[in-house]
């Protein structure tokens, strides 16, 4: 029985507006709380190994290595090309330290002649204590 003649029922309509709204602010929340991580601008994909911590931390000395073959000592980009200049700016970097650790953070598409120029550098400067930095396997 319809007791209604004439009156056709309204169309159901959902309002998307306000869903819409909370997406937009729970994405300008997620962009805003998110941390980037950077190493001095230098991309590097570490290598993998499991180790154990040691238990005193001595003087480092930390150099990266892209894979374009650029250097990064101590978080300051080095613009020199040789091992010479390489040598002194570790020798720099060290300071006073009583026989610090060069740890070379090398990208694992680094060629092979940049891990062994910054090698030679660190000999070149007294650096004898020399590690490698790598990252946990997932």
């Amino acid at each position: 029985m319809n007791f209604q003649r004439g009156h056709q029922r309204e169309e159901v309509e959902i309002n998307l507006i306000p869903m819409i709204d909370v997406l937009l602010v729970l994405l300008i929340f997620l962009m805003v709380t998110t941390t980037f991580s950077q190493f001095a601008e230098l991309q590097i994909n570490l290598p993998t190994a499991q180790a154990e911590k040691p238990e005193q931390k001595p003087a480092t000395v930390n150099v990266a290595v892209d894979a374009a073959g650029r250097y990064v000592v101590n978080g300051k980009p080095f613009a020199g090309n040789n091992t010479e200049s390489l040598s002194i700016e570790l020798k720099r970097a060290a300071g006073a330290a009583v026989d610090p650790v060069v740890i070379i953070s090398a990208d694992a598409n680094a060629t092979h002649q940049a891990v062994v120029s910054v090698m030679e550098a660190s000999r070149q400067a007294g650096l004898s204590r020399i590690t490698f930095a790598t990252q946990a396997q997932k």
